[in-house]
């Protein structure tokens, strides 16, 4: 596989940012998945064997409780294939955090997680659900044969279960990505398609859209530079720079963590293993957040960082600015 760490990290030319306080904990369950999409910057895939230790996971819910935390954002892989996984949300939401599931949607489907829907429900978790289209074509070319058709059957059942209905009270956003090297056409626009397409062809609701820009790492990266399209596409990012999104960037409130227990500015970084900086502290870890701020640190940045920061920005909650 190319590998484009060398070529983002080589040289920043990023602005400098720096962190406000803690209000979101990212954590990745680990990174086996059931998919294998193209647009992963993960890379997980039903062959991976990386999982979160119970250590671990028991740290997760001390800084949950001892910085009171206000959400728990998992994701992975499937984090739903962490064994610990409704353990954690139980104990979780028991604490008062709000949780949110990262859903690929078709692991409801899967033998074994049959009930996963109705504990979702139950523990009223934020669902936040990919499917880069509302078109089967250039779902399955990104995700897989089949892909399309257990995403909708999945989004029916969570329907079914109130999720995205008015006054339930139950979460579901979509995720979208581009297919190839282009920024996310705007938000507010592509929703109001979504919303349009989704209910006319299969009678679905949702709750929101978030659109979120491809990041040239890992198996996107790897696509870029095997298609001779990396540089074009770092020049549309570096071009399309905004600096009023840096303002809102989710790395200044966001900590995310990988199934190790290590610490870093966002899961962007986390992929190019590019660690969260605390004085005295190396790797920084989960007892880090146990015992020292982390309040106006400076993030660790590279050329990846442009993809947050073009055009309408880019975050785990869709756009930062209406362009």
């Amino acid at each position: 596989m190319h590998d484009t760490r060398p070529l983002l990290l080589s040289h920043s030319e990023f602005p400098s940012v720096n962190r406000d306080g803690l209000d979101t904990l990212q954590v990745n369950l680990g990174y086996r998945c059931n998919l294998s999409c193209t647009h992963c910057h993960v890379g997980a895939g039903p062959k991976r064997t990386e999982m979160m230790a119970d250590r671990e996971v028991d740290t997760v819910l001390e800084v949950l409780e001892q910085l009171e935390v206000r959400t728990l954002d998992l994701t992975g892989g499937a984090p739903e294939m962490h064994p610990r996984f409704r353990d954690l949300v139980q104990r979780a939401r028991e604490l008062g955090v709000q949780v949110i599931d990262r859903c690929n949607l078709t692991i409801l489907l899967e033998p074994g997680y049959e009930s996963l829907p109705e504990f979702l429900r139950d523990h009223r978790v934020e669902v936040v659900a990919s499917l880069p289209c509302y078109e089967e074509e250039n779902v399955d070319r990104q995700r897989g044969r089949g892909v399309y058709g257990a995403s909708i059957e999945a989004l029916h059942i969570l329907n079914r279960l109130g999720y995205g209905k008015p006054d339930t009270g139950l979460v579901l956003n979509l995720v979208y990505n581009p297919v190839g090297a282009n920024l996310p056409p705007p938000q507010a626009e592509l929703e109001a398609a979504y919303r349009a397409e989704l209910e006319r062809q299969w009678g679905i609701e949702f709750n929101s859209l978030f659109t979120l820009a491809n990041m040239p790492i890992s198996r996107f990266g790897s696509v870029l530079l095997a298609k001779n399209q990396y540089h074009q596409y770092m020049s549309l990012l570096r071009d399309s720079f905004r600096a009023e999104n840096l303002d809102t960037l989710m790395c200044r409130s966001l900590v995310s963590v990988d199934w190790r227990g290590h610490l870093y500015d966002c899961d962007f970084n986390q992929m190019l293993r590019l660690p969260l900086t605390a004085p005295g502290r190396s790797p920084t870890t989960l007892q880090t957040l146990l015992g020292e701020p982390l309040d106006d640190n400076p993030i660790a940045t590279g050329q990846h960082c442009f993809g947050c920061t073009a055009g309408q920005g880019s975050s785990c909650g869709g756009a930062l600015a209406e362009v």
